[in-house]
């Protein structure tokens, strides 16, 4: 059964409370995720996007419970990523004629992922459609976070149509923003904007600014993940708009890998030092070997700068931290504060290869950072001490 939002607006969308990982391997989704699809009933039916492909047979049968598929008079495909557009072929095999609205990188990416030359009706922005009482306003937001993305607004429901922007990867039955945990909520969506739309915060900004100056009511914002925002919905809006610029808070995070726990007693004696030096800093430290990696990438997009330790090993550092810095590399994050720091045995390369790799990722280098050989002992913990006051009061 579909959930009714308004009156001719119903989600007919799929919760999936299993889901762990997403874009492969490549994100955590620890509380599930939700695929919501959305039911118009004007003058004229329309069905904005669809589910993620394994669940398309369920998706289409749940559907002829809502509605016969013959009265869908037209399909709007905001985004062609498969989470959106996967039920897509099963649908089209009941209803094969029916138009897709897209924009045009949209209709290439549909084509290129089904293979079929469906009705497309490529739109831009400004352009609309007339489905009775109400019109669907289409706004081109390309890089938000795919080439072909795009919202769709709803008059007289006011209701914004956002696809992946102000999503979260967040599994509920209930549905709207003010009948779930709000810390939940804030934790999962900024996980979402740090993982994923990080790299195009300037687009961010520059999209949001221009949906504003339409002066658009909204009542509702109605994402592709997670939670209808219904109860003040211009709150994730506000949220969006601090996270793109350049977001960072009073917090300095400490990442390391470590073979023989050497690494691990530099990383928290550094730490101790900072805390020291600045009792008002939030400090964190994360194993990247065995914390996961989104949640210490979300740790990132919240700090002002951070420090990235590894022993050496075979002339080089450990590969979760190899892996970690090629996902902060593509993130590009800005403003932000960084050196190295580990142990080493004998030619102690790490430290120099790790931080030429975070200059790479557009960090401001504090200094050319610090290796102890071997184990620390006491002496050695005492100057990492004041290794960690010293950053403090640099980046100061």
């Amino acid at each position: 059964m579909g959930k009714r939002i308004t009156d001719k607006v119903t989600w007919v969308g799929k919760v999936d409370w299993e889901l762990k990982n997403f874009h492969g391997q490549e994100l955590s989704t620890k509380k599930g995720s939700s695929y919501n699809s959305y039911l118009i009933r004007d003058k004229k039916t329309v069905l904005i996007d669809t589910v993620w492909q394994p669940y398309d047979k369920e998706f289409v049968s749940r559907l002829k419970k809502e509605i016969d598929l013959k009265e869908i008079d037209y399909i709007v495909a905001n985004h062609g990523e498969i989470d959106h557009s996967g039920a897509l072929p099963e649908l089209m095999r009941e209803i094969p004629n029916t138009p897709i609205y897209c924009t045009a990188n949209g209709a290439k990416i549909l084509k290129g992922h089904y293979h079929e030359d469906w009705n497309f009706v490529t739109v831009k922005t400004g352009d609309s459609l007339d489905i009775g009482e109400s019109k669907l306003v289409f706004v081109e937001a390309p890089m938000l976070h795919w080439p072909d993305s795009m919202f769709t607004y709803m008059t007289g429901e006011n209701i914004l149509f956002s696809n992946d922007a102000f999503g979260q990867h967040y599994a509920t039955e209930t549905m709207y923003n003010d009948r779930v945990d709000k810390e939940e909520l804030y934790a999962e969506a900024l996980k979402y904007y740090a993982n994923i739309l990080t790299p195009f915060s300037s687009l961010v900004i520059k999209k949001i600014k221009e949906v504003l100056a339409l002066n658009l009511p909204v009542n509702y914002i109605c994402t592709s993940h997670g939670v209808i925002w219904k109860e003040n919905p211009a709150q994730i809006i506000e949220h969006y708009l601090k996270w793109a610029d350049n977001y960072q808070e009073n917090q300095i995070t400490l990442i390391y890998d470590t073979m023989w726990n050497s690494t691990r007693k530099m990383a928290e004696a550094i730490a101790e030092g900072i805390q020291e030096a600045d009792p008002a800093v939030t400090v964190k430290l994360f194993n990247s070997a065995i914390e996961d990696k989104n949640d210490i990438l979300s740790e990132v997009f919240k700090s002002k700068a951070i420090l990235i330790g590894s022993p050496e090993i075979n002339g080089g550092y450990l590969h979760s931290i190899g892996g970690l810095l090629e996902m902060i590399k593509g993130l590009k994050f800005k403003e932000k504060s960084a050196a190295a720091f580990g142990s080493y045995g004998w030619s102690g390369k790490a430290v120099k290869l790790l931080t030429e790799e975070l200059d790479k990722c557009g960090f401001k280098i504090v200094n050319d950072g610090h290796k102890s050989l071997w184990v620390p002992d006491n002496a050695e913990i005492e100057v990492l001490k004041e290794y960690g006051k010293e950053f403090v009061k640099t980046i100061q």
